[in-house]
């Protein structure tokens, strides 16, 4: 098979920089690692900077794109004035001199559910492609597409029942970057309550038909399927098992969004007498290969059962802090036994780099201490720990063996001049952000070149064209 040479002026190895460093490649994998080249060897492509592993973006909603810059401050989205009903919401105090109730993740729900109605398969494609392309540009080469919107306005099956599943799998081929499509199970609009309007198109009716419904989507080579639990709001306890039976039968990654509010802890008490976490434990959701989303609000003992199960946690910090939902324990939970890893979520910002340096940031406001995990140690939950996460374990890491994702920083930014390349992880989470991107290499092939994209040649207009699309 043919063999490309790359040579990286320098490259994290996952405990040091290298300057100098070759890779020979093949069939999409790295077959070789060289240290110490100082010249190119003959007809290698040269990336200049610093080249770490791709980046996995473990936690997406695509069509939330479409919100960024949108829904703060009381602003809405055209044609959307009254989606702030509070139907089935928590109620809110009032504050401010308006002396309107606050925005809250509640209000934001409610916008999101009018753009989420907007989408049709060919929207929903148009949208996905240009968001994973804004991905690619800042070196993710992998995403965890956490879907929910299945079928049409009102809950009818479209002809195919996994169209809107199959848009976002052809959506990232076209972009570029592997998916895992975490095929999300969403049945309730609350505890005991049936789905709302907005919601029926996201329910199979039972977690037996969304395991039919899902069981017809099918691996290839830059696509995994997934499933997700939405969250023990969504999904009836007494279905919980279907769906972790469904993951655990196919060794798949489980994933489900857990105590992102404190409304739902308390819902969750007040319905069956426990934390959402041990609800999940009790009907053997967690595991080495579920990852609980955001776990911001828990318990000393929810920590305890996330660990001892190693079971994961994928933090959110720049959608957490948009939303303000707050600072969820990641210290704590890396502690006791749950890997790390990062997502882009609500794409408020895409930008892997400035969510590693914000969980640490975080972290020093809570605390007031800082130092509380390495660069390395983040640039790990960006890149292997995050692919483990999204089941590309073999994804994440510059060795042989590893499937050939790469992305280069820049070295020479107003951003990054200054550290020492020495410096490495620290140069890449504390200096760098994705405008520092300037190469993006998927299974070996280009998809970045020069901070442009190969095969979305312009990516904000593509972004407005879809944007505008499910917006108006």
């Amino acid at each position: 098979m043919p063999v490309t040479t790359l040579w990286l002026e320098h490259a994290w190895l996952g405990t040091k920089v290298e300057p100098g460093v070759a890779l020979d490649v093949a069939d999409g994998r790295i077959t070789a690692v060289r240290t110490g080249t100082e010249v190119p060897p003959p007809g290698a492509e040269v990336l200049r900077g610093l080249t770490i592993p791709g980046l996995a973006n473990s936690h997406s909603h695509a069509f939330h794109r479409a919100l960024r810059g949108t829904v703060q401050a009381g602003v809405t989205l055209p044609g959307l004035a009254n989606a702030h009903s509070h139907a089935g919401s928590p109620p809110q105090g009032r504050g401010g001199d308006s002396g309107r109730a606050p925005d809250s993740f509640w209000t934001w729900r409610e916008v999101m559910y009018g753009v989420a109605q907007k989408l049709t398969p060919d929207s929903y494609f148009s949208l996905a492609r240009a968001t994973y392309a804004e991905m690619a540009l800042a070196g993710i080469t992998s995403v965890g597409e956490f879907h929910y919107v299945h079928h049409a306005p009102g809950g009818t099956p479209y002809a195919d029942p996994n169209a809107m599943g199959e848009a976002l799998i052809a959506a990232a081929a076209e972009a570029g970057i592997r998916i895992t499509l975490l095929d999300t199970a969403y049945l309730s609009s609350g505890f005991g309550e049936a789905p709302n309007a907005h919601q029926l198109r996201f329910s199979d009716g039972t977690a037996e038909a969304w395991a039919e419904r899902v069981s017809a989507l099918k691996d290839r080579e830059h696509a995994r399927i997934g499933a997700a639990i939405h969250s023990v709001r969504a999904v009836p306890a007494d279905q919980l098992s279907t769906v972790a039976r469904w993951a655990d039968e196919r060794r798949a990654p489980l994933h489900v969004h857990l105590s992102e509010q404190t409304a739902e802890n308390e819902a969750c008490e007040a319905a069956h007498g426990v934390t959402p976490t041990r609800l999940l434990a009790d009907h053997g959701v967690l595991g080495p290969r579920t990852t609980g989303v955001h776990n911001t609000h828990l318990t000393d003992a929810d920590i305890a059962l996330l660990g001892g199960t190693t079971t994961g946690t994928c933090m959110c910090p720049t959608t957490e802090r948009d939303l303000a939902d707050g600072i969820g324990p990641a210290v704590r939970l890396q502690r006791a036994g749950s890997p790390l890893s990062l997502g882009s979520d609500s794409h408020a910002v895409i930008d892997l780099l400035e969510e590693a340096r914000a969980m640490e940031l975080n972290e020093r406001l809570a605390s007031r201490t800082r130092g509380h995990w390495t660069a390395a140690a983040l640039l790990r939950a960006a890149t292997a720990d995050g692919h483990a996460a999204l089941g590309w374990s073999e994804a994440g890491t510059i060795e042989a063996g590893a499937l050939a994702d790469l992305t280069t920083i820049a070295l020479d930014s107003v951003r990054t001049a200054g550290p020492l390349p020495r410096l490495g992880a620290e140069t890449a989470v504390f200096a760098a952000t994705a405008a520092d991107v300037r190469h993006v290499f998927v299974a070996g092939r280009q998809i970045v070149r020069d901070g442009a994209h190969q095969s979305v040649p312009d990516v904000p207009a593509a972004l407005a064209e879809a944007v505008a699309a499910v917006r108006s």
